[in-house]
């Protein structure tokens, strides 16, 4: 495993995946519902920040607050009377923060069929002391091939993240000096 974050002698020991992964299950009603008469995308992804959160929560040992959310995917609609299953773990550690990988299944409640996924996200959660500071977090160890896998493409992601938020600040920057304001 390359480019994780280095850590002190004596720092908090590694957590394996597992420690901390969780399901989040929830049937939709029709209070749950947009204007087309599925369930909201907002209410998916308030489903998708909460077990992420509860995910970050258990790996950091504390507090964790959302700092990210991309690559959100609605990949079929989710109705009311589903029973929608949101899974997540911890994909990648750095000194304070944490990728969560997020997926959603849905299955008609009433009916014995496998669920079906539906969507997906990746969530970067910071953990914070007491007041609101950043505190470190344990390295997440992966535990399975798949676990392996999660771990290298959310450095991916990282890099990306960081190289366009450096792109922007240049751009922003340079409108600046170019006398651009809007």
């Amino acid at each position: 495993m390359t480019d994780q974050a280095p850590r002190p002698e004596g720092d908090i020991p590694g957590k394996p995946t597992a420690a901390s992964r969780t399901t989040l299950s929830h049937i939709m009603t029709g209070n749950d519902t947009n204007l087309l008469g599925t369930v909201h995308g907002g209410v998916i992804m308030k489903l998708v920040d909460d077990a992420a959160g509860a995910v970050a929560g258990r790996h950091s040992g504390g507090p964790a607050v959302t700092a990210s959310m991309d690559e959100m995917v609605f990949l079929e609609p989710v109705r009311v009377g589903d029973l929608v299953h949101v899974r997540a773990q911890v994909n990648w550690t750095g000194r304070s923060s944490m990728e969560v990988g997020v997926r959603v299944m849905a299955e008609r409640w009433n009916e014995s069929t496998p669920a079906q996924q539906v969507g997906s996200a990746y969530l970067v959660f910071a953990a914070v002391d007491a007041d609101g500071k950043p505190r470190p977090v344990p390295q997440v160890i992966p535990e399975t091939e798949r676990d392996k896998r999660r771990y290298e493409e959310a450095q991916i992601r990282r890099t990306h993240r960081l190289a366009r938020r450096r792109a922007i600040k240049e751009l922003r920057e340079k409108r600046v000096a170019d006398g651009i304001d809007d």
